[in-house]
Parts: structure tokens; sequence; C-alpha cells
């Protein structure tokens, strides 16, 4: 099932995806976030039958647009750490991205210009937890994901190591694309890309992390309590524009696509001013 949250007039609403190009709108919810904090949201997403809108034309919010919490996993692709030069990590590193983050999958980009010199792509895999987890081990922790989604970790590199901790680097207003849709059946093992102006900068697939979705709720968990509507982003491949050489960053005006085969493809131009 592919559920996704979608502009309308007036606000945002909550939809399934149908195999025939239209959304089914989820009656009395506005967004994926307010349907995920209900017990029973696989129920109530399979049998709804609200109007109908034409996928083709429809305009795209953050596909969980008001997570109370976005964790994010930093070195977790075994390619992107050889390139970055270090070890495999005993556990996860972990830092925050915020929900103002979040636009819309096709949503343009905007960046202020003090923060546009070193700008980079990231390509990841976002686990959507669909039910509370406190202190799951791994062989439950599937139980407590609701889907997967696609996400860009748009990164503002000279912020991000203007000290030890990432965070800053990594949670500019509305500059992570985030979608189109949370899918509940996903498996690991499928092609994970970015592409700039068409040019691929990312390829790998998704069963390259070091630590998996089930490990990473198992392991934050223990930290702290994941709530329904909660977004872990499981971290990035080989291929970044800070690890090359020379570097290469995004420019004005430059379209970044991330897609991961089976959920489809973020797609988000950049804007400096």
């Amino acid at each position: 099932m592919r559920l996704a949250t979608l502009r309308i007039a007036g606000g945002t609403t909550a939809v399934r995806a149908d195999d025939d190009g239209t959304a089914t709108t989820i009656p009395g919810h506005t967004d994926l976030s307010d349907l995920l904090a209900q017990p029973d949201w696989r129920t109530l997403a399979a049998s709804a039958d609200g109007p109908r809108i034409d996928l083709d034309r429809a305009d795209f919010a953050p596909v969980v647009p008001r997570p109370g919490k976005i964790v994010c996993v930093g070195l977790n692709y075994r390619t992107h750490i050889r390139e970055m030069g270090r070890d495999l990590p005993q556990y996860p590193t972990l830092f925050a991205k915020f929900a103002e983050a979040l636009t819309g999958p096709y949503d343009d980009v905007i960046v202020p210009e003090y923060a546009a010199s070193e700008l980079d792509w990231e390509a990841e895999l976002a686990v959507i937890v669909g039910a509370r987890a406190t202190r799951v081990d791994a062989a439950a922790a599937t139980d407590h994901i609701a889907g997967y989604s696609v996400i860009n970790d748009y990164t503002m590199r000279d912020y991000q190591y203007r000290t030890l901790q990432w965070d800053q680097g990594k949670t500019f207003d509305r500059t992570s694309g985030f979608g189109p849709f949370m899918d509940t059946d996903y498996r690991l093992g499928t092609r994970i890309e970015t592409r700039l102006e068409g040019e691929v900068m990312q390829s790998a697939t998704t069963d390259d992390l070091v630590f998996g979705p089930a490990q990473l709720v198992e392991y934050i968990s223990h930290i702290v309590t994941l709530q329904p509507g909660d977004v872990i982003i499981t971290g990035t491949t080989g291929g970044v524009g800070h690890a090359r050489k020379p570097a290469r960053y995004i420019r004005d005006g430059e379209t970044v696509e991330v897609g991961i085969e089976g959920l489809g493809t973020v797609r988000n131009r950049t804007i400096v001013r």
C-alpha cells in the first residue's frame, strides 16, 4: 500500500495511491502525521473511499509533514564510509533534523546565499515509524515500522563542519525533499541513486547499509521512545560531492533527483537567494 500527503484547496489531505493513477482521500485525516497517530491507521487507509485525485496533477507535500522526531544516521553505507576514509562503526552515529527542514518531493529548494557555497546531496532511505517503540529488540522492530520513503538529506557542508556537531548543516528550512509516497511493503536491496542535472552521482543498493532499519529501531528505541510518525533517515551511500576530487557542489538553478527503485523519486530545483 502506498500513502501520501497532498496539498488541496484550503490545506492538505492524506491519500492512498491506487493502481489506476489516482489517489483516494482518507476522510478525516489531513496528512500522514495525523493518520499514523491512529492505532488502526492501516485499516483506515485500506478501506478509505473518499474523493479521488488524479496523481498526474497532484501537489505533493512532504509525505509525513509533522514528525515529532527526525533521527538521522551518519556514515551508514559501506561505500560512503570508505570514501570518507573511516572505519566501519561499532554503533550508529545519530544526529537530528527538524520538521521545518522538510519540503515536498517536487518543490523548489530555496537556499540562503550565505549557506550556498558547499551545497551537497545525500540520497537516503527514510524509515517511518507506525507504532510506539520503547526498548524493542530487532526481531520485533519491523512491527513498529509503518513504511519507507525517499529523502534528500540536503547538506550545507560549510555549516556542517564548523563544529564537531553536524546538525547545523543538515536542517536549514525547507531544504529536504521528502516523498512522494510511504510504501508499506518495501524490501531492502533496490537501487538508490542521485542525479545532478541528469548525471548519476550516487548509485548503490539499499542493502549496503551497515545498520538496517530493524537494527536502527532497536538501537534508537533504547535511547528515546519512537512515536508513530517519527522518521529515521538511514544514511547515504558513496558519491557525495564533498568527497570528490575536486569537490562538486550544487549550484544555483541545478536540479537534484534522488530515487529509490520501488519507492519513487524526489526532484528539487535549487534556488539560491
